[in-house]
């Protein structure tokens, strides 16, 4: 299961072991016959020869099998369960599961930690991941935390592919999927901040409270992404108390995979490249506030005058400057039964969800790159693809397009309107358009609709803020990343810079934090409250 590069990291990292751990897997009884659980006691039996500090049992009584259990040899409350092999995307979940039940540290906010401890309350969490999707290891590591750490939480992590007759009584169209006690909880991304704030009704306020006790900041990025992080690099390398507010740090990097434009990179991922970032960051003195999402600006009345940035759980911050990079987000069909039918068959990332449509019928709208490189890659796994296109042909790439029409399990239909996504009230069965030449109403028969149509910048919360949008909600910014209010910059998708890519979004970041710098060193700070005192 693990080739000799794998098994030498895994044998380097089970060094950092403080104590005994015990894997025990449940499998069928004719593990011979049945691939998944030979190769579940092979992973086993190959991680207990790494260390003496790991034993391996095969005697479980799960129902779920193959799947195995990784428990603290002097606490058997302290436990995390794998249905299925967390290999892919997850073999640094399974990696870090064996150390933190070892004993070794988990590097998590002490506060966070002291919340999971704290929880009061039984938990009993069950979470669907796919081995392709690059959202899941974030949800499938915070729960395997909260298991070890609360002996009255319970996590199993189920590889979708490994269950499909669970996920479609489940219907689980999408991942990941969080279960607790047995109903729904979450579909999506989630990281441990924000399943705290789902389980602690008082988590919001601690965290707002942590956040208005902060001192103000000369720069405050607004947003995580790669503008808002190559922004934050260059402000604090000027000296300058920095700080980063976003969402979720990497933006949409989580959301993208293959990355081969980026000069000097041949190739990376999304996920691998804002963990490089985040990295960066951390080696300067700069303050990460991760699930802080901005609610309202309050503007300075004057240059050298103090911003005002309201959060969403009701944390106050301030700063002399801000950079505004809150990005994009994908672009809604806004059709009825899209809203409906969301995680039900209607989608937005082909690389998490694709596998749980194999050998089904899907559709992809959008005929752009995106649209296009969904179409490929479904195709490759599902049973037949229909790409629907609003414009009179193809947008992509022509090499994307000659890729395309190879494939021998894909229409394109083109001039098309989408008007609606249909189903049955559980999951979605069929997608309406409208020839625009013709005007013929027309039905598809399917079982998932992936959309594609671009993105649409995330600026709704700047509303009555002053600063100058245009007419599609892109900030409007002059050559040097300012806006229309004295020490507010922006950059990255949120604006109407052209060329909505990554390495745009760098080097409009690295231009606004030098723009930041330059305002701090020509406006002296102004006490505002004193100013209006001496006017009055």
């Amino acid at each position: 299961m693990l080739d000799a590069n794998m098994q030498q990291q895994l044998k380097t990292y089970l060094a950092n072991l403080r104590e005994p751990i015990e894997l025990v897997a449940s499998l069928n009884e004719n593990a011979g016959e049945d691939d998944k659980s030979a190769q579940t006691r092979q992973l086993i039996e190959e991680i207990a020869e790494l260390h003496d500090m790991v034993s391996a049992s095969f005697d479980g009584d799960d129902a779920r099998r193959p799947s195995f259990s990784i428990t603290r040899a002097s606490d058997p409350t302290r436990s995390v369960r794998f249905a299925g092999l967390p290999m892919g995307h997850e073999f640094t979940s399974l990696v870090l599961a064996l150390l933190w039940a070892g004993g070794h540290p988990p590097k998590v906010d002490a506060d966070e930690l002291e919340a999971v401890r704290a929880l009061d309350g039984d938990f009993e969490f069950e979470m669907f991941f796919s081995l392709s999707c690059h959202n899941c290891p974030d949800v499938v590591q915070a729960l395997t935390l909260m298991a070890l750490e609360n002996p009255r939480i319970s996590a199993t992590l189920i590889e979708g592919g490994a269950y499909k007759d669970e996920v479609e009584e489940r219907g689980v169209l999408a991942v990941p999927a969080t279960f607790l006690n047995g109903k729904s909880f979450y579909n999506g991304k989630m990281e441990l901040a924000e399943i705290l704030s789902r389980l602690d009704s008082n988590a919001d306020a601690k965290a707002a409270e942590k956040l208005s006790a902060k001192e103000p900041f000369e720069v405050l990025i607004v947003g995580g992404g790669p503008a808002g992080a190559a922004a934050a690099v260059y402000t604090a390398r000027k000296g300058y108390r920095t700080g980063i507010a976003a969402e979720r740090f990497g933006g949409q990097l989580h959301d993208t995979l293959g990355i081969e434009n980026l000069p000097g990179t041949t190739y990376t991922e999304g996920p691998k490249l804002a963990a490089n970032l985040e990295e960066h960051v951390g080696d300067y003195d700069i303050d990460l506030m991760n699930l802080a999402t901005a609610s309202k600006l309050i503007p300075a009345k004057q240059a050298g005058g103090m911003h005002t940035l309201e959060l969403a759980n009701g944390g106050v911050l301030k700063a002399r400057s801000l950079i505004l990079s809150t990005g994009a987000r994908w672009r809604n069909l806004g059709v009825p039964g899209e809203a409906e039918y969301k995680n039900k068959g209607v989608a937005y990332c082909p690389h998490c969800d694709g596998p749980l449509f194999k050998g089904k019928r899907v559709a992809v709208i959008g005929g752009g790159n995106s649209g296009v490189e969904a179409a490929i890659d479904l195709a490759n796994i599902v049973g037949h693809v229909t790409v629907i296109e609003y414009d009179t042909q193809l947008r992509a790439d022509e090499v994307l397009q000659r890729k395309l029409r190879s494939l021998g399990n894909v229409d394109i239909v083109t001039s098309a309107e989408t008007t609606e996504i249909t189903g049955d009230g559980s999951r979605v069965n069929g997608l309406n358009y409208k020839d625009r030449d013709s005007g013929e109403a027309h039905e598809v028969a399917l079982e998932g609709v992936f959309v594609q149509i671009g993105l649409v910048p995330n600026t709704e919360w700047l509303e009555d803020s002053g600063l100058e949008r245009s007419r599609f909600g892109e900030i409007i910014i002059d050559d040097h990343g300012a806006t229309n209010l004295p020490g507010v910059f922006a950059a990255g998708d949120a604006t109407n810079v052209p060329y909505k890519q990554i390495v745009v979004a760098m080097g409009e970041g690295s231009k606004s934090g030098l723009s930041a710098f330059d305002y701090l060193i020509r406006n002296e700070a102004v006490d505002e409250e004193e100013t209006v005192a001496e006017a009055a």
